[in-house]
């Protein structure tokens, strides 16, 4: 990776370790009580979770004791010289579990994305580029829709608008699954491709770019929202080339007022299923407008993560003619561009982009 980690970390918080363990034991014991449905699910949600980290802090402890008795043998003169010596070659293999175990469990134990076991909105707009960008934008969303079928994910296009060759100039779809946010959120910004378009007659490479966001899709609880404050339009949906896919007044236009953001849905026949989407996208753009002022609030503690999450900011680079895909953020380079558009590599790009992440925060908690 890119970053030069030097810093000590203080011990692992005995404490906080306990209260897993005694957390995980009373979840153990609640399950075996009868429990109403609901609260069954929350309890065994919870307990399921909590089961790796609680084996690592066992192991871990386990470990621990292990290289304790080494020591106290290589240390006791009444053990024989041969014992003294099998015990002091098991301890680096000991001691290098017992590293990994403790890398493991910090990792645990750091804090969590409030947004990251929700579900998300991924936003995809063709930028520079003409049809090409439009083209490269609907490329991404299949990248995406693939990727998420392959984690057990449902896509639902909730607004789209077609490219006049293909692809879409605008498409707004719902990513419904446990942990959607936190894979997917390191995607807002500024995709680069660099191909020969099929229009191109004489070959050259073209440059095009989309801008991709990706927001938390957020509750009535998250973001409260008053009627008064929204304009609400319906109108007859628009099919491609302007014909009416359906005659009634089905699509939803909702304006916020106080913030301007405008959010327009058309792909279901029925009014109120439509008006149920918009006011999901309408929660999750003033969601992410909030998070936004409280990230450049946070700017100067925030410097060390990973991009800034600005759409502005060019994050990735997908080279056709050289078969690579770049990731800017952390300099990592693969030759898997089919795989990675097919959405089969692209867990390799987001997997360590999720680890650099971690590597920073555990970063910021040795500096601290």
């Amino acid at each position: 990776m890119t970053v030069d980690r030097k810093f000590t970390l203080a011990s692992l918080p005995e404490h906080r370790l306990d209260a897993l363990l005694s957390r995980h034991a009373m979840l153990e014991r609640e399950l075996a009580t009868n429990l109403s449905p609901d609260d069954y699910v929350k309890s065994s949600r919870e307990f399921s979770e909590l089961g790796p980290v609680v084996s690592a802090i066992k192991a871990y402890r386990a470990t621990t004791a292990e290289i304790a008795d080494l020591d106290a043998m290589m240390n006791d003169s009444s053990v024989d010289a041969e014992m003294r010596n099998m015990a002091a070659a098991e301890k680096p293999a000991l001691q290098e579990k017992r590293e990994k175990l403790e890398h493991d469990i910090r990792i645990a134990l750091l804090p969590k994305d409030a947004m990251d076991d929700h579900s998300a909105i991924l936003e995809i707009r063709a930028g520079t580029g003409g049809d090409e960008a439009a083209l490269f934008a609907g490329d991404l969303f299949r990248m995406y829709e693939r990727y998420a079928a392959k984690q057990g994910w449902k896509t639902e296009i909730m607004s789209m608008s077609e490219g006049t060759k293909g692809g879409f100039k605008e498409i707004v779809a719902s990513v419904q699954g446990r942990g959607v946010f936190a894979k997917l959120k390191f995607e807002s910004g500024v995709h680069r491709v660099q191909r020969v378009p099929d229009t191109e007659a004489s070959g050259r490479v073209h440059t095009s770019a989309a801008t991709v966001a990706v927001l938390p899709e957020v509750e009535d609880v998250d973001i409260d929202i008053d009627e008064k404050d929204l304009k609400i339009d319906t109108m007859r949906a628009q099919g491609a080339g302007g014909q009416h896919v359906n005659k009634t007044e089905s699509a939803i236009r909702i304006t916020h007022i106080p913030s301007g953001i405008v959010v327009y849905v058309q792909e279901e026949r029925s009014q109120h299923k439509n008006k149920a989407r918009a006011m999901t996208m309408l929660r999750a753009r003033l969601y992410d407008q909030e998070r936004t002022k409280l990230d450049s609030a946070r700017a100067a503690e925030r410097r060390g993560q990973i991009g800034s999450g600005d759409r502005s900011e060019r994050i990735r680079t997908y080279n056709f003619p050289q078969g690579r895909v770049t990731d800017h953020r952390i300099n990592l380079t693969l030759y898997k561009l089919p795989q990675v558009m097919e959405g089969e590599a692209l867990g390799e790009l987001i997997d360590a982009l999720v680890t650099e992440h971690q590597a920073e925060l555990l970063a910021a908690e040795g500096a601290a």
